[in-house]
Order: structure tokens, then sequence, then C-alpha cells
């Protein structure tokens, strides 16, 4: 199987490649996303674009300093009514997040980039429509006092990897894709790869 470096140290995108039988080396790209998000926000860039933009500077980055080596770069960004949304620095800002997500619906857009050399080779996403259900002041309070924080400030406010799914009355088919790796694309793309 094709060997792959991972320009990020996301966990659960590591164990994703690695539970679909790639041989994957994580190599963080170091970018500062929050300034990059804040000039694309300035530049009129919606969501989707924010995350592909995120994941092809992640995935070039990398890939100039590995030059043989094929580097997928990876961003999640929710949206929420248009608007993006960072994961949450503390339980106070999780809460606010939470609110907002209280009965309503909103995206999480997934990207992909897959890079040689420095350079872009494709590209994939996903945008996954979730609707949280109607929950009560004392629920999200509960929900709140029990969210793990180191968690938190990986995988965001819902952790729909650790139970999170609990949360919602409508959720996107494809679970790999709400956790950030969208491999019913990228899976085919690389097992045809010819490099």
């Amino acid at each position: 199987m094709l060997k792959i470096i991972l320009a990020s140290n996301s966990e659960i995108r590591l164990k994703i490649l690695k539970d679909n039988n790639f041989h994957v080396k994580q190599v963080p790209s170091m970018i500062d996303e929050e300034e990059v998000k804040i000039s694309l926000i300035n530049n009129g860039a919606t969501c989707l674009h924010i995350a592909k933009n995120l994941s092809e500077l992640k995935a070039n980055r990398v890939s100039l300093k590995f030059q043989d080596e094929i580097v997928i770069g990876a961003d999640q960004v929710m949206e929420i009514d248009g608007k993006n949304y960072s994961k949450p620095k503390n339980k106070l800002q999780a809460k606010k997040i939470l609110k907002l997500l209280n009965n309503n619906e909103h995206y999480l857009h997934s990207a992909i980039c897959v890079s040689k050399a420095g350079n872009m080779i494709s590209n994939f996403h996903e945008s996954c429509l979730l609707k949280m259900k109607n929950l009560n002041e004392a629920e999200i309070d509960k929900y709140i006092e029990n969210l793990d924080l180191n968690k938190m400030l990986q995988y965001g406010v819902y952790q729909i990897e650790a139970g999170g799914s609990d949360l919602f009355t409508k959720t996107h088919e494809d679970m790999e894709a709400i956790m950030g790796m969208p491999m019913k694309q990228l899976k085919p793309y690389l097992i045809n790869l010819k490099v």
C-alpha cells in the first residue's frame, strides 16, 4: 500500500488513514491557522474556501521538505449561518458555540489536498450537514461540565467520534468526513495513484 505523509498532528485523521490500511507518517505543517483564516475572511473567502486553502497550504508546505513523498493536508471548518467558527479554547467558548448549534443546522466542511514536491496534485472536499437536538440549559451545562478539555481542543466542541453523535437529530452519512477525512473520495484516488 502507498506510503503517505499526513501534514497534521490530528490523532483521529491518523487513525482513519491507518484504519484504511495506509502506511502513514505524521509531519505537522506548523502554520498559524488562525492568522491564515483571518486573512482569508478579510478577503471574502467562504467557509469551504477557508478549509480548502488551509489544507493546500499545509500539504504544500510539508511536501516541499519531502519532495518524493505523497503528502496529505486536511482541514475542517464549522459553518453556522454562513460564519466560520474555530475550535473553542475553553469551556465558556464551548458553551457559546453549543448554544448557537442548539436546535440548529450547521455544516462541517472537510477538505483534503494531496501534494507532491510542493504542489497540489489533487483535492477533495465533503460538506456535511448536521442538525443538533433541541437541548435545554441543564443538558447543555451537563454536557459542557463533562467535556474533556484536551479532547475539545483537538476535536472541537461536540467530539462526534467520542459520543457526541448523541447530540444530533440529523448527521451526514459519511462519518469519516464528519471527523475530517472524506475517505470515500480520497481512498480510491490514493489506491489508483501512479507515483
